[in-house]
């Protein structure tokens, strides 16, 4: 009974919400906005189960004396005090909350993605040596849609800057939609499974 009934309520709600997509009706609309409410109720309790794991798991670090274990202290004080923080003064703009959140998790998302540009310059660095047809093909096409992004692009000749805007609408979009297609169909295809019982293993415990 404990995976007999969460499988049930999968399929059931699965095919009820398939019907609401394709079968548009006011039953299945108001059933939906009911559900919409009840998501708020279950991910309020989502968050604590979040929050919770999140605690034993640096508690867990700290106790063992795991490798890097005085980051866990930093995570839990940051968790602790940025939601005492939130609850006494509120998150409106001005108050301590607002403060933490533009002095010190702005900076923090900036420096992690400035750190992402020497990731993607090494990747590139890497994929772009001309080794094979596929390669020197990929090479052209960055150092002309580079070139195409910035004035020195147009200053060469007006062909780089048309040239890039054609390699971004075409081949570049026509690989993007085939991608989206593929994870589209995969979605799908994985949907139809968790519906009709055939994947079973968000229920734990293997098959």
């Amino acid at each position: 009974m404990k995976r007999t009934i969460p499988l049930l309520i999968v399929i059931i709600l699965g095919m009820m919400f398939v019907m609401h997509t394709f079968v548009p009706h006011k039953v299945s609309q108001d059933f939906y906005d009911w559900f919409q409410k009840w998501i708020k109720v279950i991910t309020s309790f989502a968050i604590v189960l979040g929050v919770g794991s999140l605690l034993m798991v640096h508690y867990s670090k700290i106790k063992r004396k795991a490798p890097a274990w005085g980051y866990s202290w930093v995570t839990i004080a940051a968790l602790v005090g940025t939601s005492a923080v939130g609850f006494i003064w509120g998150i409106d703009e001005g108050t301590p909350y607002m403060w933490i959140f533009e002095n010190v998790n702005a900076p923090l998302g900036a420096t992690m993605f400035s750190l992402l540009a020497f990731y993607m310059a090494s990747a590139a660095y890497k994929a772009f040596r001309a080794r094979s047809m596929e390669a020197t093909l990929l090479l052209i096409a960055a150092i002309i849609v580079m070139l195409g992004r910035v004035s020195i692009g147009n200053a060469i000749t007006h062909w780089i800057p048309d040239i890039t805007q054609w390699i971004l609408n075409v081949p570049n979009l026509a690989a993007k939609r085939a991608i989206k297609l593929g994870v589209g169909l995969g979605m799908t295809a994985t949907s139809l499974k968790i519906i009709l019982g055939i994947e079973r293993t968000y229920l734990g415990g293997g098959k």
